[in-house]
């Protein structure tokens, strides 16, 4: 897969995220729906945070902004789903332009230390985009199942 079929793909789960929320009123949102207990809301947080934030701006950009604002995006203080939408957007335009001016051979600019991520390093820009497009695609699944249920609505039917 060419690095511009990786962008386009990311782009492409991120819109469906956008498509499955669009309309909801933010009590729907904020509803417990699935046995794990996520909302919409905690789980678009957790996109823009744990994912948009984490690991594109600060682990691949390096962007000292992010790296003092990070935190467990599951936690973040409660909101309306409406500010959750607005957050999301704005932390993919900030990966977008961090995207836009890296080598995604390069190795990140910045890893977390142990207390934050156990883990060794991951050695290039196109490992990290390959993380945040499955973590965006299963949690664009799980929004689904939540919207289903909420109003019957459904992004792709195949009969």
């Amino acid at each position: 897969m060419s690095d511009a079929q990786l962008l386009a793909q990311l782009a492409s789960e991120r819109r469906h995220v956008l498509r499955t929320v669009d309309g909801l009123e933010n009590d729907a949102m904020r509803r417990t729906l699935i046995p794990s207990g996520w909302t919409m809301t905690q789980l678009l947080n957790h996109l823009a945070f744990d994912d948009e934030m984490f690991w594109i701006s600060a682990v691949l950009g390096g962007d000292d902004r992010a790296i003092a604002e990070l935190h467990n995006g599951w936690a973040s203080e409660p909101m309306t789903g409406s500010v959750a939408v607005n957050i999301y957007k704005r932390e993919i335009s900030r990966s977008d332009e961090v995207l836009a001016k890296i080598d995604l051979d390069a190795p990140p600019r910045w890893w977390p230390p142990t207390s934050v991520l156990d883990a060794p390093p991951m050695s290039n820009g196109r490992e990290v985009v390959f993380r945040v497009l499955a973590e965006t695609s299963v949690h664009a699944g799980h929004l689904d199942i939540i919207r289903e249920l909420i109003d019957g609505h459904q992004d792709l039917v195949l009969e």
